[in-house]
């Protein structure tokens, strides 16, 4: 009887897949439109378009910025445009919500650059458990990437799996 010990996971064909490997990285900000309004809840034009003059839109430099109001305000569409309009120069990347909203589409655009066709017919495990949190969308959007694809998809790690697709 030999005493070798051998690693099955190691040796198997098992690609694992860790999606901290996408979290979004870079520097994020948040504009509010609150700061903007006249008395926190009006926003008049004119004051706004002066404000917006003055505003250092350097200190947005490279960072990703969700766009937002915080107030309990009716905020014309056109605000926000304005307010994007100065952003997109400076600003890596912006979106209309707050941070969290913001996090969540850094991490599907990190996600869409997966290239699927490096999985065809792969057995692939997503990787469940790390350091950082990583959301829901995160995880569904993973599997429709890799569904059509994959041979299989199994979630958390080589040593235990749970089944989540299996091509026929």
């Amino acid at each position: 009887m030999s005493d070798v010990i051998v690693n099955k996971v190691a040796e198997s064909s098992l690609i694992t897949l860790n999606l901290e490997d996408y979290y979004p990285q870079q520097e994020t900000a948040l504009f509010d439109i609150k700061e903007y309004l006249f008395m926190g809840l009006i926003l008049k034009e004119k004051d706004f378009r002066a404000a917006l003059l003055q505003v250092d839109w350097e200190q947005y430099r490279n960072k990703n910025v969700a766009v937002t109001c915080t107030a309990d305000a009716i905020i014309p569409v056109w605000a926000y445009m304005l307010v994007a309009a100065y952003l997109q120069p400076v600003a890596n990347d912006l979106v209309f919500g707050n941070e969290e909203h913001l996090h969540k589409i850094l991490f599907l655009k990190n996600l869409s650059r997966i290239n699927a066709a490096e999985y065809t017919d792969k057995r692939v495990v997503v990787k469940g458990c790390g350091d950082l949190p990583i959301t829901e969308t995160a995880y569904v959007e993973i599997t429709r990437i890799l569904r059509p694809v994959a041979k299989s998809i199994m979630y958390g790690e080589p040593c235990s799996t749970v089944p989540i697709f299996k091509k026929k």
